[in-house]
């Protein structure tokens, strides 16, 4: 007995129709344009003003490789706080993974740099050259005074554009200000010249030139994605049941009189398109979610007094099955959601408790391996200690050294230290203890560093003390 088939639809890769063929996005209004553009202002002004932003005195954000230092406005992280980058690491996967499996390709369409940094060279190419059929004319056409003009302005542009990106980037990692300073008095750095260099023809080359080859080919979110998809994932959708056969009518004509279905096979959605695809032909690897397909196909329903919602936002059951809005957000809640969102929440939470509970304070000690111990003055054994206490605060702080772990042991010398905040404090600790107080040998002594005005903020460190 044959089995039934099954109701779930396999996903269909196709092709784009030229792949090497120059893709000119054409430009469309309507309100998903309208939130990528909110998305490209909202992107910008984080990292092109952030890194301006003075906080007590200092940049507010700063990844001070150098001094090893990464500033996060009061967080101040060391080398030794690199479990909290494989945390974000963590955490970054788990994002990607959760949103795919609800939003497919919406960080592509939105917030990539890639995609935001196109927009930004697209609205510059339009206003220099002109929308797609003059940009299309334009490089047709020999060249000529107004080509080479025009095509210089453009680039030009570009480049200057993408320099400042360049200088913000590395502004990040060397102070922003004395960067700038720097640079008018021509004094910069090797390395800083160079990272700003490529940033900056990393921007040109990708925004200007790999454009859609970049969601493509190149970007191995493109390849995996499908692996998070499932038939109840929000995707680009073509409603082909409403849409089919295509063909041109005239306005206010009815299509099922005429055979045919709403789509009158005008082609916008494929000329808006930043990665040349036509969406008609179902879901594609290079589809970012961008939805300009959906502002200018529902123009295009507008003016034929059709309903709008031939292409736009659903899922690949929600199309099959015409679900409403309630299902399709019922089903959202499947399994693969619900664990991906569980073990976000928790990582989350642990590392957000983490850091909040995090002591501003580290400290390291180095015994003298040069004289295990000596005999003092006063006839006591001595061991001498280099402690490196670390104010990972952003405030300056007073710590007092105490010692346990032996009776009547005891500091000669200075037992408080000031550190300014994130900065490193070193203190030769000469410590005593009475001859006889314990064995010979190597015995176990605590060094407690504490915050005089915050008791709170305390170490406490295991070291040997060695006895003749």
């Amino acid at each position: 007995m044959s089995k039934p088939p099954s109701s779930r639809k396999v996903i269909e890769i196709k092709p784009v129709a030229d792949p090497d063929a120059k893709v000119y996005p054409r430009s469309i209004s309507g309100p998903y344009t309208r939130w990528r553009w909110v998305f490209v202002w909202l992107t910008q002004i984080v990292f092109y003003g952030l890194c301006w932003l003075p906080w007590h005195g200092r940049q507010a954000v700063l990844f001070d490789i150098d001094n090893r230092k990464f500033y996060f406005f009061d967080l101040v992280l060391w080398p030794q706080d690199t479990i909290y980058l494989v945390l974000l690491m963590i955490l970054g996967a788990l994002a990607l993974f959760l949103f795919t499996a609800i939003a497919g390709r919406l960080w592509c369409g939105y917030a990539c740099p890639q995609t935001v940094y196109t927009e930004i060279f697209l609205w510059f190419e339009k206003h220099i050259e002109g929308d797609r059929p003059q940009r299309i004319k334009l490089d047709a056409a020999p060249w000529s005074a107004r080509k080479l003009a025009l095509k210089s302005a453009k680039h030009a542009t570009w480049g200057l554009f993408s320099l400042w990106t360049g200088i913000t980037f590395v502004g990040y990692f060397v102070p922003i200000r004395e960067l700038m300073h720097d640079l008018a008095s021509l004094s910069l750095g090797a390395w800083s010249a160079f990272w700003m260099v490529f940033y900056a023809f990393a921007t040109y080359g990708n925004a200007g030139f790999l454009r859609e080859q970049m969601c493509r080919q190149i970007c191995p979110y493109a390849r995996f994605q499908f692996v998070m998809l499932d038939p109840d994932t929000l995707i680009i959708a073509y409603d082909t049941v409403r849409g089919e056969a295509r063909g041109t009518r005239a306005k206010g004509s009815d299509p099922r009189a005429l055979g045919l279905g709403d789509c009158v096979d005008c082609g916008i959605c494929v000329q808006v398109c930043p990665t040349g695809i036509d969406i008609r032909n179902g879901l594609q690897n290079e589809c970012i979610g961008c939805a300009a397909c959906i502002d200018a196909c529902d123009q295009v329903m507008d003016k034929m007094n059709y309903p709008r919602g031939l292409i736009r936002y659903s899922t690949e059951n929600a199309v099959s099955m015409r679900y409403t809005p309630l299902e399709i957000l019922r089903r959202a809640a499947r399994p693969r959601v619900i664990i991906y969102t569980a073990i976000l929440t928790l990582l989350t939470v642990a590392t957000a408790w983490s850091l909040a509970t995090r002591i501003p304070l580290k400290v390291n000690i180095l015994k003298d391996r040069n004289v295990l111990s000596r005999e003092a003055d006063d006839g006591s054994i001595e061991n001498i200690y280099r402690l490196q206490i670390m104010n990972t605060g952003d405030q300056t702080r007073t710590f007092r050294i105490t010692l346990g772990g032996i009776d009547g042991i005891r500091l000669a010398g200075e037992d408080e230290l000031t550190i300014a905040g994130g900065e490193i404090g070193t203190h030769t600790a000469v410590v005593r203890a009475d001859a006889g107080a314990t064995g010979s040998g190597a015995t176990a002594i605590t060094f407690d560093v504490a915050d005089i005005a915050d008791a709170t903020v305390a170490v406490t460190e295991r070291t040997k003390f060695w006895m003749p």
